[in-house]
């Protein structure tokens, strides 16, 4: 990749400039990078700790997958059918200027189960802009486009595959790479108040502790989950940038 050299100096640059910190500054506030350490290999050596990493890393890819369901289905649904766009456009918006602590209490006050909590703030935090990825992905669509492709009478399935999906396909995958760095945040914040394991959970606990060093590894875990999933979204994408390229030839 172009710009790896850069991001392995910047992290050095991140590293060397906190350890110098941990030099002049006391233990509780900038912990050596050494200490980090310990505590990064002690999550990844305790059978607890990983447990509550798959957690959160569960809790996170299901939260996104409700969402890209009924916020893609809802942004299609805004795209063709003109009088649920004028309805629908307003309500996402709100929605959308909610604060995730909001969903957090509203959450708490309406569900009993913790997993399902978590599950909804996630949904209610994400849905709008996979909505809003995909109304405006599907509206961005050529006009002669598609009316070259309705002059031969395709079946609806055969518009889908072959108009449709290729031309939504690019907004879905930024919207996913977004909304990751997006729930990581609000994961956290939905386990601080009501789970009993992941990484929020475990936060607090360093924070209970005074415990800085715990917390930085923590944060990293968390970082890591998303840097890695990020470059998963990019690997399938262009794998099926390609594959569409590919059938266009053949088409």
């Amino acid at each position: 990749m172009p710009w790896k050299k850069e991001t392995l100096i910047t992290l050095a640059v991140i590293v060397v400039a906190w350890q110098t910190a941990s030099h002049f500054l006391p233990p509780f506030l900038f912990p050596s990078v050494i200490r980090i350490g310990r505590q990064l290999g002690r999550i990844a050596t305790r059978r607890a700790d990983l447990a509550s990493v798959a957690a959160t890393s569960l809790r996170i890819l299901a939260g996104m997958a409700g969402a890209f369901v009924f916020g893609g289905s809802l942004g299609l649904l805004m795209g063709r059918v003109r009088w649920i766009e004028r309805y629908l456009l307003p309500a996402l918006t709100f929605d959308q200027g909610i604060p995730a602590l909001s969903w957090v209490v509203f959450s708490i006050i309406w569900f009993k189960t913790n997993e399902f909590r978590i599950w909804f703030i996630i949904v209610m935090t994400t849905l709008p802009a996979f909505a809003f990825q995909m109304y405006d992905s599907y509206r961005s669509m050529s006009k002669d486009l598609v009316e070259m492709a309705l002059s031969f009478r395709p079946s609806r399935w055969d518009m889908f595959r072959t108009l449709v999906w290729p031309s939504v396909l690019p907004g879905i995958f930024t919207a996913w790479k977004v909304n990751l760095g997006n729930v990581a945040r609000v994961v956290v914040v939905a386990e601080l108040v009501g789970a009993s394991s992941g990484v929020g959970y475990q936060l607090l606990v360093q924070q209970q502790q005074f415990d800085m060093a715990g917390a930085m590894a923590w944060t990293l875990v968390l970082v890591a989950f998303v840097t890695v999933a990020q470059k998963i979204v990019e690997w399938v994408e262009h794998a099926s940038q390609r594959h569409v390229a590919v059938s266009e030839r053949m088409a």
